[in-house]
This record gives structure tokens, sequence and C-alpha cells, in this order.
């Protein structure tokens, strides 16, 4: 689960994290008091959508204005100016696609006087089964490229379970950094405390970008990314409540309710697999052949017919949909409540476009002979390759 950088910075900052002060506001209304409870003289205007690139990211529409998604204020007029061009407009950056994201939330903030820019992050390494930082002198820029252009700028390492994070890895980070003094310890801290954040609210990445160091002669986190492991959300529930829907797929959503792993894409084909491996395979094959699948979606091993009938509306509820491919190989899961599942949705939601079924494994005669007694067009298909050429030539047909 993603969550704001307001959001991100609050939970740091109990941690003892050196972040700017802000204020998150909702409506153009707020952003006077906001402004003015933080003083100035600098502030800097943040859309919070669930996306990097925002600085660098353009409004779809001529009202919000030339600049990006962060914008430096000098009056509190200008911060009222920036907040009512960005609210409500949709940023369009180089993670959120050509579709862009609408900003229904404004991050004020503090300015701050920057005499350096790194870069840190933190995340799940599962090579090693470990926490790993990631350190770069080369804050502000996208990681990616730096990997890219300049790898030996990029020191990594990893923080050993058994004995959490040590002296030596803040003096790792302080090398890496150039840093030394005063700065160094700073680091030292910073490290140690970003780690407990880590480890104690369940996050599966943290990404500093920048970490400064301010004229002053402070370390501080400039921005804040951060997402959480959605399987230990139940142990925080204080963190589950700063989910925002709004940043999420209507169908995803919809599809957690039903404990169903649900991922829209951008396809043409909908799928509805058991079993992750498959779910990859069905929609591999379905490329192989020229088409794009609209959804990864695993019913997993012990799905009930209700739990079918819920995954196949959310399907066809995607209006990309032009064909549907239901793939199924039992095991645990059986044939025939596939079958009685799909039937049931097909009743309930109506078919309008074409349907493939490949069932295989336990029940799998009685899968075939419910959907072939059903009277419905659906059309039966004999293994996953026969089915994948049988959607896509339907889906062409249709065309």
């Amino acid at each position: 689960m993603n969550i704001h950088e307001y959001q991100a910075k609050a939970i740091l900052k109990t941690f003892g994290v050196p972040v700017s002060r802000g204020v998150a506001v909702m409506n153009a209304s707020e952003a006077e008091a906001a402004a003015k409870e933080l003083g100035g003289p600098l502030w800097v205007v943040k859309s919070q959508i669930h996306a990097g690139g925002r600085g660098k990211g353009k409004f779809k529409e001529a009202a919000a204005g030339e600049k990006g998604g962060v914008r430096l204020a000098k009056s509190i007029d200008e911060v009222k100016t920036f907040v009512s061009q960005m609210l409500g407009n949709t940023l369009v950056t180089i993670q959120t696609g050509p579709a862009g994201k609408q900003v229904n939330r404004i991050y004020i903030e503090d300015g701050s006087d920057i005499e350096k820019e790194f870069y840190l992050s933190a995340l799940v390494d599962r090579a090693t089964s470990r926490v790993s930082f990631v350190v770069s002198t080369e804050g502000g820029m996208d990681i990616e490229e730096v990997a890219h252009s300049t790898p030996e700028k990029i020191i990594t390492f990893s923080i050993d379970p058994a004995t959490g994070i040590m002296p030596h890895h803040g003096r790792t980070v302080a090398k890496a950094l150039g840093l030394s003094g005063e700065l160094a310890k700073q680091a030292g801290s910073l490290v140690a405390k970003l780690y407990k954040a880590f480890v104690d609210t369940d996050m599966a990445m943290l990404e500093i970008n920048p970490l400064i160091i301010t004229k002053q002669g402070e370390l501080k986190c400039l921005d804040a990314k951060v997402s959480f492991d959605s399987n230990a959300l139940y142990r925080h529930p204080d963190i589950f409540a700063l989910r925002d829907e709004t940043e999420e797929d209507a169908k995803e959503i919809e599809a957690s309710k039903h404990d169903l792993a649900y991922i829209a894409l951008d396809g043409t084909i909908g799928c509805m697999v058991n079993g992750a491996g498959l779910a990859m395979a069905t929609m591999d094959i379905i490329k192989l052949y020229g088409e794009f699948p609209a959804n990864f979606l695993d019913v997993g091993g012990g799905a009930t017919k209700e739990k079918v009938t819920a995954a196949f509306k959310i399907i066809t509820a995607d209006p990309n949909v032009k064909g549907i491919l239901v793939n199924i190989f039992g095991g645990i899961m059986k044939c025939d409540v596939i079958a009685e599942g799909v039937l049931a949705a097909v009743k309930e939601v109506g078919l309008q476009v074409p349907l493939v079924v490949r069932l295989e494994g336990t029940n799998v005669e009685l899968g075939k002979k419910i959907i072939s007694g059903s009277g419905l067009n659906v059309i039966s298909a004999d293994d996953l390759d026969d089915a994948a050429q049988k959607i896509v030539k339907a889906v062409r047909g249709a065309k």
C-alpha cells in the first residue's frame, strides 16, 4: 500500500527523522491559512499523488499553468494561486503514464536553503532476505538514470536482522556521501531512525530523494516516498487508515474486498485464472498470439462460487475488455465450482463479449458438462494453446 508524501513524513517524524514543517490542504480555501501558519518567506507547494517525477511533470489542463507539480512560492498570494491551479487537475509524470493522476491534495511546506542533495532509500532485498540501503551522491535525479549512466555512484549494503543497525552502517553512508564531523554523526543517527521506522511499520520501500544538507549544516529529508507490505497491514490499523482509494483503480479496490489478486492492465482480453504462475503464462500466450491481456487475476486455489462470480463481474466492468478467457487447472479448486460461478455471473451481468473457457483437473468433466448444458454462448477449449488462439480469433472477429 502506498501513501502520500505528507503522510510518510508524519510517520517518519514520530521516529525522530528530520523533515520540514508542512500543512496538507484539500481545497483552495485552506491555502492562505496554511501559508500563514508556516510563516514563509519561502513555501514549497507540492502536488500529492502516488507517483514520482512530480517536479518534472506537466498538467493536462492549461488552467494549471506551465510549471510542474512542485512549485516554489515567494508570497502567500503565490501559494494561493498555485494551489488553485493544481487542485483538481491532472498531473502527468514519467510514472503515471499518459493518463496522469488527478491532484486531490496539496502539501504546503517550508522552503529550505539547500547546500547539497543526496539519494537514500531502503527496501526489502529478496536476494539477501534483508533490508538493504541504497545511497548515492546524485540526489534529486532519477536513480534509474544514475544506475544506467554512472553505477559507480551508487552504494548498497544490507542489514543483518540478527544485529540490526550498527555504527558501521552509519559510517558507510557518511563515507558514501563524503560527510565528516557533525554531518557524519547526523548520517549515523538518521540511518538508525530510518531503519527502525522501516522495520517497526513493516515498510516495503522507503525512498528519500533528495536527502539534503541545508546551509545551516543539517541533514534533512526533503521528500519521502513510502510503501508498506500489504500482508502486514492488519498489524497497523493506523497506517491502513491512511489509504487513499482515489489513487487506486476502482476494480482493484473491489477485488481486494473479495481477496482476489487483481491488477488492471491496458489490453482487451480479460483473464480469470487460478494460480499466479498459470496467470502469467496465460498473459504471455495471449501476447504471443498478438493481443494484450486486460488484467492479471488470480482467483486462488480455494475460490468459492461467490468469489468466482465477483471476479467475473470485475472483469466485465472494464470497458476495454473485448473478450474473456477463463483458464482453470483444478487441484484444490474444482472445475465444477468454477463453471457454476462463471454461469452465475453471466446470468447476472450478461455476456456482451466472447468467452472462452479452458478447464482441466479435478471434476473437469462435470465442469465441462455444466457449461455445455447451460445454453449460453461459451466457447470451450481443450488446452491453453487452443484457448488462447480461440479468444484472440474471437476478439479480432468482434472488432
